[in-house]
């Protein structure tokens, strides 16, 4: 028999504190408008298929917010794996974020606490210990 860590089960669920779907796919565009127009990151999206990128990003928000929404697309790592990302555009790309969730109404832990989550993801993002040789 499993049972939920105590973390877990105090876990808030952001998804529903945003504002669910509606709010997510909100989020996810303001958030693209400025990661689009960030020079350093702006060149990572170059031939990416946004609409399908947008869509992929809803879903992972709202599954690491703890919505209903299963992320169904490609393990991090791999779908990172061949792009030049340094801990530093990471860094931009969460910053960028912090700032959007701004927007919401959600406090200044509550968006804190979803940026430790997607901070989760850094390693996989950058290849830090990746291994994925040919």
């Amino acid at each position: 028999m499993s049972q939920q860590m105590p973390e877990q089960a105090e876990r808030k669920n952001f998804y529903e504190a945003i504002g669910g779907a509606p709010a997510i796919a909100a989020m996810v565009e303001q958030f693209y408008q400025r990661v689009l127009a960030d020079p350093e990151l702006k060149d990572f999206f170059t031939g990416v298929p946004m609409d399908r990128l947008r869509k992929m990003q809803c879903e992972f928000f709202s599954a690491a917010l703890g919505g209903p929404e299963l992320y169904k697309g490609r393990v991090i790592a791999h779908a990172h794996q061949r792009l030049p990302i340094e801990r530093k555009h990471f860094q931009r790309f969460v910053d960028h974020l912090f700032e959007t969730l701004a927007g919401f109404s959600l406090s200044e832990q509550d968006r804190y606490e979803i940026i430790a989550r997607i901070n989760l993801y850094a390693e996989d993002v950058i290849g830090v210990g990746a291994d994925f040789g040919d």
